[in-house]
């Protein structure tokens, strides 16, 4: 009787290989982690009470949840990984804790704060992965560098919204742009078109308040991050102020 070609004992029949369905790809840290972890809370509650402090908008808990949560869903609705859109989500959470430490370069200093408190928690790559979005998430130092670090540009990019000022008095609105061009934000929406894999930043402005120029005279630098960014995961990406596109 002739050997079997997979080299079997002569006559043996070939064992049949059970197909071994492929693991969920899971981050190695979720949200949920991040959230438990007082060290980082005090982070990000300390990093909102120095931008209080240097008269800034918000950048506390709500402005990491809704950029955490916006960048999770830009990445699935784009058919990326459930992995990256949770890595995106911490990313997005953790972006701006580097405000604690220092203004200038805080992506940096925020890369450095989430190594040393992921390092034994996280897979390497996670971690990297992270790091790197936390790191380039602002215009002046940064660019998107993978789908993560796209994901997390896009959703601190788009929240610009009135309830972010702190101090919405005429004579402060008056005085800083920023403040009035972000009250004037009566609604702040991010549109993902996954047929058309547009990303679409759709704002209603009140004139009365912030002219629409106003706008592109603080936020160009920030639209062109945004276009590149899109750009990186494989979409278009457009705005909209009071209904008309703009780029």
């Amino acid at each position: 009787m002739r050997e079997d070609a997979v080299g079997t004992p002569h006559g043996a029949p070939i064992p049949d290989v059970p197909v071994v369905e492929p693991l969920a790809e899971v981050a190695s840290i979720t949200l949920g982690d991040i959230q438990s972890d007082p060290q980082l809370s005090m982070f990000i509650a300390s990093a909102d009470r120095v931008m209080d402090a240097m008269g800034y908008t918000e950048h506390g808990f709500r402005h990491a949840h809704l950029v955490g949560k916006i960048a999770y869903q830009v990445l699935r609705r784009l058919g990326f990984s459930q992995r990256e859109a949770e890595l995106a989500r911490v990313a997005g959470y953790l972006h701006d804790m580097g405000n604690a430490l220092t203004r200038d370069g805080h992506g940096q200093s925020g890369a450095m704060l989430a190594y040393n408190a992921l390092r034994d928690r996280a897979d390497s790559a996670d971690l990297m992965l992270i790091m790197s979005a936390i790191a380039n998430h602002e215009e002046s130092e940064g660019s998107a560098v993978s789908p993560v670090s796209a994901a997390v540009i896009l959703a601190d990019k788009a929240d610009v919204h009135r309830s972010r000022v702190r101090r919405p008095s005429d004579a402060d609105l008056a005085g800083d742009i920023h403040d009035r061009v972000n009250y004037a934000v009566e609604q702040s929406f991010l549109r993902v078109d996954s047929d058309a894999r547009t990303v679409s930043l759709e704002l209603t402005i009140d004139t009365k308040i912030s002219q629409v120029m106003d706008y592109f005279e603080i936020f160009l630098g920030r639209m062109q991050m945004c276009r590149h960014a899109a750009t990186a995961i494989d979409a278009t990406f457009q705005l909209f102020a009071n209904g008309q596109e703009l780029a």
